[in-house]
């Protein structure tokens, strides 16, 4: 696949027909296996790649359908990207004033980080955009980067109600820089702000309570900008960028996904017998809150050849199947592992008394309700259960009875939490649709399969 000047945007899976699975319970898992690459850097690189001077060479790029879309987004705004074989791409930016008013309205797809991080990006340019995606993104609130964003003199020239999807923006080349507390943990808000602040004149500043993942602060020093990061309170961070940088191409290799890592890890754990090596996973702390949760819970995951690859932490993970106890899962933890909730849910089925999780009231902003499909999940699968407020506490056993069919909501993160939870199930589970696991782990299937899982 090449995408060009004029690429025209990919639609997603939303009119498209279900794809039933069931996922059976399986012996023994074992094998050795790489992961696609990091969703979060593949789209912050290919966006790099699209403001710098050269070209960006990008390897291990992940080749999910929600990526791709962000490469074509990249295209039609005035990159030249092409791909030149299986996860190696190249980007030949636009430049920091190159970027020109797309043709055609950018079709994200499912993709929330790529129609939220290319309107930071559209911000502090001369160019007018419409962004669109699936039936599941037209869903899902905007509101959060549009406020900061109008704040900073975009304009919000349409939009549908309550500023959702379709809407048109109409950047500016004379954007306000401003100093902005986020309201929530959020990565996609910091980083659209950030991303406008390229274009601003003066310094942008972004105050968080809770740091949340940092690639875009790390991106954007790789490529020349001067950005400076400090602590800020307890747990926060604050991230200042001077505006109007020169971005120069530099090479990105991309780790494995950790977020992606987890479903083969999860199901090493819960399926008896199991002993499985997941290589060059991304090991940064913002991003390994799963692994130091499932360790507390009595997890059996060996950290092995932890080094420094492309500006990120990266180790192999040899993962053993394991007797979990529950635990208390803190709030001030979700930002490092908010994606990864649902498969703990799935841990937590399996371990010895109840796991709490505190604070999760960004899952009801995901791709679906979160929160609401992991306890509708967990029901129809007979696992005991509980939603307080924002919390959700789950009562393990020994046995799991499995069931479903469980409704994933178009959410590819809800399909494969629960395709690992059948594995280990007594009835094994089975899923109205999993269509949408391309967004984001487009060999999840046949990968999970070689480890030895009855999925069909």
């Amino acid at each position: 696949m090449s995408a060009t000047r004029s690429a025209a945007p990919a639609s997603g899976h939303g009119d498209g027909p279900a794809q039933p699975a069931t996922a059976l319970r399986s012996p023994a898992l074992s094998g050795r296996v790489r992961v696609p690459g990091d969703k979060s850097v593949s789209h912050r690189a290919l966006i790099f790649g699209l403001f710098a001077e050269g070209i960006t060479r990008i390897t291990g790029l992940l080749e999910g359908e929600d990526v791709l879309n962000t490469a074509k987004a990249c295209a039609a705004l005035g990159a030249r990207v092409t791909r030149r074989g299986p996860g190696d791409w190249e980007v030949e930016g636009a430049g920091a004033d190159g970027l020109s008013s797309p043709a055609a309205p950018l079709d994200f797809g499912n993709s929330g980080t790529g129609v939220r991080l290319m309107m930071g990006a559209v911000a502090g340019q001369d160019v007018t955009a419409t962004f669109d995606g699936d039936a599941s993104l037209r869903r899902r609130p905007m509101k959060r980067v549009l406020d900061p964003l109008t704040a900073m003199g975009v304009e919000i020239v349409d939009s549908a109600e309550g500023g959702r999807l379709p809407l048109t923006l109409r950047g500016s080349d004379k954007t306000k820089a401003i100093t902005y507390e986020t309201p929530m943990p959020s990565a996609q808000v910091k980083s659209a702000v950030l991303l406008a602040g390229l274009g601003a004149l003066g310094e942008t500043v972004v105050i968080e309570r809770e740091a949340t993942r940092d690639h875009t602060e790390r991106m954007l020093a790789h490529f020349g900008a001067d950005v400076r990061v400090e602590p800020h309170g307890t747990h926060g961070r604050r991230i200042a960028l001077k505006g109007r940088p020169t971005l120069v191409a530099a090479p990105v290799d991309v780790p494995a996904d950790p977020s992606s890592a987890a479903f083969p890890l999860v199901a090493a754990l819960i399926v008896p017998g199991s002993d499985v090596t997941l290589t060059d996973v991304m090991m940064n702390p913002l991003r390994t809150g799963l692994i130091t949760t499932l360790l507390e819970m009595g997890a059996s995951i060996e950290v092995v050849a932890e080094r420094t690859e492309g500006g990120e932490r990266v180790a192999d993970l040899r993962v053993r199947h394991s007797r979990l106890k529950g635990v208390e899962v803190p709030p001030e933890r979700a930002p490092a592992m908010i994606d990864e909730y649902p498969v703990l849910a799935v841990a937590a089925a399996f371990a010895e008394g109840v796991t709490a999780m505190r604070g999760l009231s960004e899952l009801r902003v995901k791709e679906s309700d979160r929160l609401a499909a992991v306890a509708d999940g967990l029901a129809a699968c007979g696992v005991a259960h509980e939603v307080v407020g924002d919390d959700l506490l789950v009562t393990g056993a020994a046995t799991v009875k499995g069931g479903g069919p469980v409704a994933t909501h178009m959410d590819h993160r809800i399909a494969m939490s629960f395709l690992v939870l059948g594995l280990a199930s007594e009835e094994g589970v089975s899923v109205d649709d999993v269509a949408f696991i391309a967004t984001s782990f487009p060999t999840f299937m046949p990968m999970m399969r070689g480890l030895g899982a009855v999925i069909s």
